[in-house]
C-alpha cells in the first residue's frame, strides 16, 4: 500500500522529511477495524512529532492522526462497524498514524462520518471536535456557571483548527458567551463567521480589551496556543474561581498566581484515552457520532479551509510549511492517494 513517512526527525527542508514509500497492507484483529483512507487532515501534533521524534529499528514513522474512509475488514472482537461502512476518527498516538492507503484504528475511537460532508470536508473533524468537546465540557465544563462570574469563554487562538471548533460547539450547545481572540483581518472575519460573539486582537495584551467589553470577568478562557506569551493576562482577566485551560505546550508553566483567584488548571489531550485505554475509552467514538449529528442538521459546520490533492508526500510537506509559519486557517485537507 502507498504511505508516507520518515525515519530521521528534523527541519522540513530535508529531502528526507516526508516520503512516499510502499508498506505492507495490515489485517484488523481484536476490536480494530482496517480503513481504506480517502482523506486525512494535518495538524500541530504532526509538525512536532516530525521535528522531535525519530523512528524506532530503522523502520518508517507514519504520522497522520485525522482520517475519513471507508471500512474493508474488521477484527473478531469489532460488533461497531460493518464492511463498507464511511467513519472518521483521530487514531492513536502510539499507533501508526494514517498517512497511508490502510489503516488500523480501534473501534472504540470512531464515528460514523457525517452523512452531509464530503470525506475532504468531515477529514478536517475529528482530532479538532475531540480536543474543543473534551475541554469545553468535560474539563473547564462550561454547561456549569461560575458564581459571580460573566457566563462567558475566551479562547484564545479561535482562527486555527481547534479553536474553529470550539467556537461552533459553545454556540450551538450552550448559551456561554464567547470571545474569540484573532489578530489579522482574515482570521477575525472567520471567528465572526463562526458564531464568536466578540473578537480582541491576541497580538495586543488581553486583559484591557476584554475589561473594555463590559460584561464581566470571563468564567472560562480556553487557550489553545502560545499560553506563556498570554498567561499574565489571563491572571488579570479571568474571575475568581474561573476555570482556566490549555492544549499547547509551554516550555515554563506558572500557575501560582491564579492561587489568590482560586482558579482552576486544566490540561487536555484528545489521545489520553486511547494512550491509556481508559475506562471510558469509547465516549470518543459517542463524542464523534454527536458531532457528526450536529454537522447533519445544521448546527455546526466543516473548518476546512484549504484541499490538496493527492495525498503525497509533496503535497503533506505543503501542509506542513503552512501549519509551522503559524498563518493557519481553519483546517487544511488532503484527500485521494
Amino acid at each position: 500500500m502507498k504511505a508516507i513517512g520518515y525515519k530521521q526527525a528534523g527541519s522540513l527542508d530535508r529531502e528526507d522529511a516526508l516520503v512516499d514509500i510502499e508498506l505492507p497492507r495490515p489485517s484488523a484483529s481484536g476490536r480494530d477495524i482496517l480503513v481504506e483512507v480517502e482523506a486525512i487532515s494535518v495538524n500541530p501534533v504532526d509538525t512536532k512529532i516530525r521535528k522531535g521524534v525519530s523512528s524506532e529499528n530503522g523502520q518508517w514513522k507514519i504520522l497522520g492522526w485525522d482520517a475519513v474512509g471507508k471500512v474493508v475488514e474488521t477484527g473478531p472482537d469489532a460488533k461497531g462497524f460493518n464492511v463498507g461502512d464511511e467513519v472518521f476518527y483521530a487514531g492513536s498516538l502510539i499507533r501508526p498514524g494514517a498517512n497511508s492507503q490502510f489503516h488500523l484504528v480501534d473501534e472504540r475511537i470512531v464515528g460514523k462520518k457525517p452523512s452531509t460532508l464530503s470525506n475532504a470536508e468531515a477529514a478536517a473533524l475529528p482530532l479538532t471536535a475531540i480536543t474543543a468537546w473534551e475541554m469545553l465540557f468535560d474539563r473547564l465544563d462550561i454547561r456549569k456557571p461560575v458564581a459571580g462570574a460573566a457566563n462567558t469563554v475566551v479562547i484564545i487562538g479561535g482562527a486555527g483548527g481547534v479553536g474553529s471548533i470550539a467556537i461552533q460547539l459553545a454556540r450551538a450547545l450552550t448559551d456561554v458567551t464567547v470571545i474569540a481572540t484573532a489578530s489579522r483581518p482574515e482570521t477575525q472575519a472567520w471567528v465572526k463567521e463562526l458564531g464568536a460573539h466578540f473578537v480582541v486582537d491576541h497580538s495586543k495584551p488581553l486583559a484591557g480589551q476584554i475589561a473594555a467589553l463590559g460584561i464581566g470577568a470571563p468564567a472560562f478562557v480556553f487557550s489553545t496556543t502560545e499560553t506563556d506569551k498570554h498567561l499574565k493576562d489571563v491572571v488579570e482577566l479571568i474571575a475568581p474561581q474561573g476555570r482556566f485551560g490549555l492544549i499547547d505546550d509551554p516550555e515554563k508553566l506558572d500557575v501560582l498566581p491564579f492561587k489568590r483567584k482560586a482558579v482552576s488548571t486544566h490540561w487536555e489531550l484528545m489521545f489520553t484515552r486511547s494512550l491509556y485505554q481508559t475506562a471510558d475509552m469509547n465516549e470518543q467514538g459517542k463524542l464523534l457520532n454527536e458531532v457528526a449529528r450536529l454537522i447533519d442538521t445544521g448546527k455546526i459546520r466543516t473548518t476546512i479551509t484549504e484541499t490538496l490533492t493527492p495525498i503525497n508526500a509533496a503535497n503533506l510537506k505543503k501542509a506542513h510549511a503552512t501549519l509551522e509559519s503559524g498563518k493557519a486557517r481553519g483546517k487544511i485537507v488532503l484527500e485521494r492517494f
